[in-house]
């Protein structure tokens, strides 16, 4: 799979809420940079992550541009997320089905065939402005 192919693959699985082929995907030393926080590593905790944020939040991308290196071991992605907050994430405002919509962006380390390393980004101050 080429590194686009790849991180369509990772798009498409996270826009379903396909887990089991977003994790697939993943290395299972992934590095996972989460946005404005700490660095997480193991595909096990990644998928810990995407389970509390999955119960937090329903959201669908769009617009997704897909970008790599020429020897295809590092890409990334830009997209608009709309979203919909379902229950209140820690240290966040209070759920109350707030939409949201977001301009966000990954990067993507790929090794042997599999992605190593995300670093998700988007704007945590535009994200509370529209749920509060």
């Amino acid at each position: 799979m080429t590194a686009t192919e790849l991180v369509n693959a990772y798009c498409a699985a996270l826009d379903a809420g396909d887990m089991p082929a977003l994790l697939e995907l993943l290395s299972e030393n992934l590095i996972h940079d989460i946005n404005q926080g700490e660095r997480q590593m193991g595909k096990a905790r990644f998928a810990a992550f995407m389970d509390e944020r999955n119960r937090c939040y329903r959201e669908r991308l769009a617009d997704i541009v897909v970008m790599h290196n020429a020897d295809g071991s590092r890409a990334a992605a830009e997209f608009t997320v709309h979203g919909e907050y379902l229950a209140t994430d820690a240290g966040q405002p209070a759920a109350e089905g707030q939409t949201y919509v977001l301009s966000a962006g990954t990067f993507f380390y790929i090794h042997c065939g599999k992605i190593a390393r995300v670093t998700p980004y988007r704007n945590l101050s535009d994200w509370r402005e529209q749920v509060q």
